[in-house]
């Protein structure tokens, strides 16, 4: 997992092939600006959907991981808390592959994480992540998906 703001992800282009076509599109594109939906990048290796998330609670966040995909979450219109627990720490769960995620629901974080609009939480495949904690009814955020 990686925190920081999101002006320093050119600092990571050297930990993914495809995160400089991430820092690129920032430069090009400015993410408030952009429809709802999915913005492919390049094919289904990367792509980045703008989407309005229903803010939760701690206790209703649902931890998640992937197994093909990195996550770059940016909060776009208010804070987004991100609950954090190292994937091995996880009980077993069933794993959608067409989705190629992992959702295990009832399990609380070991820790968290606040973002501010201007940073961003990079969780790679060993992170289980539980996103969308808010203290607002919706959120607006980013999340570029990037083949790890």
């Amino acid at each position: 997992m990686i925190i920081d703001k999101l002006e320093n992800l050119k600092n990571y282009a050297s930990v993914n092939p495809l995160f400089p076509k991430v820092v690129e599109f920032l430069q090009q594109n400015d993410l408030n600006a952009l429809e709802a939906g999915k913005h492919e990048i390049v094919g289904k290796d990367l792509f980045v959907n703008i989407q309005m998330a229903k803010g939760r609670t701690p206790a209703e966040a649902i931890i998640e991981t992937h197994n093909n995909m990195i996550d770059i979450q940016i909060p776009l219109s208010d804070a987004e808390t991100f609950g954090y627990t190292q994937r091995d720490a996880l009980p077993e769960a069933e794993y959608n592959a067409e989705k190629d995620i992992t959702k295990i629901p009832d399990l609380a974080a070991d820790s968290y994480i606040t973002c501010q609009p201007g940073m961003m939480a990079i969780f790679f495949p060993q992170d289980g992540h539980a996103p969308c904690i808010a203290g607002v009814p919706e959120i607006k955020k980013a999340i570029f998906k990037v083949k790890a």
